[in-house]
């Protein structure tokens, strides 16, 4: 403690980031200020705190700053280094809740129109849609109506035979040069008014081509248009009346009980309600300004930024604009709602974000219990150096040796880390030798240690194998080999759930409804279905048909057969002795042989 108050009596007065570390040197937060000096010192001081302010701060054993020119780069700086370091105490939004756009290929001299969830600066995008509304019937509204077209045919001087779509109108067939640029321009430009919220026009042409059709007496077509019909009525009930047709914008709320928080986002385009979403927050930010400009930068990352983001009147307004004109290139108007339809919206919002962290408050703590404390008894149970906060797994997948493959997740305070997971191709062992497979994955995974790559690939506080002691053996050999002394080693072994550990010989058998325990079966399992995962993907471009002549019984004949009836080797994998019987001249021993076969080899 007497290094932290000399380090306080040295904080300058200037904009920056500090890092708080615990005992072990982890980097437990990371916060922004504007003046170092007076934030860093906050947390000191004998007042009163915040619950998780004060928990957090129970665990600082050290602290580091950073200074920044403006407050602006500590802001962009802050968001760089909670990626890098997922420090416990932060808002951690994850990469992979992602909502759907419809993507307008406007760089194109024809566009097409598609559904995509990254968000690029090639483009228009209209969404993100959620709550009910499907972009495949928006995009085939489009389609109807506008004939706009949908593939991703290249089109050159060169014309090319026109495809279905084309006959069935529903593209004017721009690869066959069969319209002009600037008329198809024009299909394009009212097809984005449609998406932007403009229904009358696509109401009216809707109805003409039903009742087209219906006089033609083609009432299949007539249907798919009464039912496009149907739909746009379902869009329609969703516009606000009260709000003008010109609004674009998220509405965001956020709401805390010193222990928790939740943020609702509800999304409004051109006046109508497109859905919304909850996030549960587990933050110590000392204000609930600065809790809202992390989630606001966190969740932006991931999403395109509207014309307008409405929000609470403590959000930093002139600093997150700033950042997103500096750092997204995206001018938004951040608005304070303070009367009017838009304090509607957000006061919408806000009973949103109060119910569900009302409702959440119990989910968060289980969530706490299978993850963060379940790591922390991890820790005490088997004894490890220290606190596992990043967590690898590692598999192995094949089928007598034939495309062997390897697989590594990563769980962060107990979480999936997705973008993190890692496979390996086996390079340098033959036939099915599960020992020196783990060896050639885990040797080349280390061998990233201490290189510069380090910073793609962290170090692991702890790595997990899935298997028994034997595994455990191999991969402590490479362990000795590349002189890795400071990470946490154990297997998991699947029939009884024993763990073996370094330090004895006998196995640690933890309660099957322990926490911790649970933890090291979700990392083992997930190990697991992500190396099958790679495995059948890589037999997907074999013949996969060669895989049933190492099944002992299975000719030519039958296998035809069971090709025939299962239509994929993955099925054929899958499938149980009762079903395999099912196949002509598959009896009840070879069924069972089949069955046997594929389950002890995947």
């Amino acid at each position: 403690m007497n290094v932290i108050r000399e380090k306080l009596k040295l904080l300058p007065d200037t904009p920056g980031v500090y890092i708080m570390l615990d005992h072990e040197g982890t980097v437990i937060y990371v916060g922004k200020a504007r003046v170092l000096k007076n934030r860093v010192r906050q947390y000191f001081h004998s007042s009163a705190k915040p619950e998780k302010v004060a928990a957090m701060v129970s665990n600082i054993a050290d602290f580091y700053y950073i200074i920044t020119k403006t407050e602006i780069d500590a802001l962009a700086l802050e968001n760089n280094l909670i990626k890098k370091y997922k420090p416990k105490y932060n808002i951690l939004l994850k990469d992979d809740k992602t909502y759907p756009y419809i993507k307008v290929y406007t760089k194109e001299d024809f566009p097409h129109f598609a559904i995509t969830r990254k968000i690029t600066k090639d483009g228009k995008y209209f969404g993100p849609f959620m709550g009910g509304i499907s972009c495949k019937d928006l995009l085939e509204i489009v389609s109807m109506t506008y004939n706009v077209r949908l593939c991703q045919t290249a089109i050159t001087s060169t014309p090319k035979k026109p495809c279905l779509n084309f006959h069935i109108h529903r593209c004017p067939a721009p690869c066959a040069l069969l319209i002009s640029k600037e008329d198809y321009a024009k299909s394009v430009q009212s097809a984005m008014r449609f998406l932007s919220g403009d229904y009358e026009e696509v109401e009216e042409l809707l109805t003409q081509k039903m009742r087209y059709f219906a006089e033609r007496e083609e009432f299949e077509l007539a249907l798919s248009y009464r039912d496009k019909l149907a739909m746009l009525s379902k869009l329609k009930l969703k516009r606000i009346t009260s709000i003008n047709r010109d609004i674009n914008a998220d509405v965001i709320a956020y709401a805390g009980n010193h222990l928790y928080s939740a943020v609702n986002v509800l999304i409004v385009r051109g006046g109508i309600m497109q859905g919304g979403a909850h996030f549960a927050l587990e933050d110590a930010s000392f204000s609930e300004a600065d809790a809202l400009s992390a989630f606001l930068i966190q969740y932006y990352s991931h999403h395109e930024i509207p014309e307008e983001i409405i929000v609470e009147d403590y959000c930093e307004t002139e600093l997150v604009q700033a950042f997103f004109k500096e750092h997204r290139k995206k001018n938004a108007t951040i608005t304070i709602a303070k009367q009017g339809v838009k304090r509607e919206l957000l006061n919408m919002a806000q009973r949103n974000a109060e119910d569900y962290l009302g409702k959440s408050v119990e989910k968060i703590r289980h969530k706490d219990d299978m993850t963060k404390k379940a790591c922390e008894r991890l820790k005490e149970l088997l004894g490890l150096r220290k606190y596992p906060k990043r967590m690898e797994c590692y598999d192995i997948s094949n089928i007598s040796g034939v495309d062997k493959v390897g697989s590594m997740v990563v769980f962060t305070d107990g979480e999936a880390d997705k973008v993190e997971y890692r496979r390996f191709k086996i390079k340098t062992v033959e036939g099915a030798n599960d020992f020196a497979s783990l060896q050639e994955v885990l040797s080349r995974r280390l061998s990233k240690l201490g290189t510069e790559e380090e910073e793609r690939f962290m170090r692991p506080d702890l790595i997990v194998i899935d298997g028994g002691k034997g595994q455990l053996s191999a991969v402590k050999e490479s362990f000795d080999r590349l002189g890795i002394t400071d990470i946490d080693l154990i297997s998991l072994a699947k029939q009884e759930e024993e763990v073996f550990v370094l330090h004895s010989d006998e196995p640690i058998r933890l309660e099957r409804r322990d926490y911790a325990l649970r933890l090291l079966q979700r990392i083992r399992d997930e190990s697991h279905r992500f190396a099958i995962t790679y495995f059948r993907n890589l037999h997907s471009k074999r013949n996969l048909e060669s895989i049933l002549n190492e099944v002992d019984g299975i000719g030519k004949k039958k296998r035809i057969a069971l090709l025939n009836s299962f239509g994929t080797i993955d099925k054929i994998m899958k499938a149980s002795k009762e079903e395999l019987m099912k196949t002509e001249g598959i009896g009840e021993e070879l069924a069972e042989k089949i069955a046997k076969y594929f389950k002890e080899n995947l």
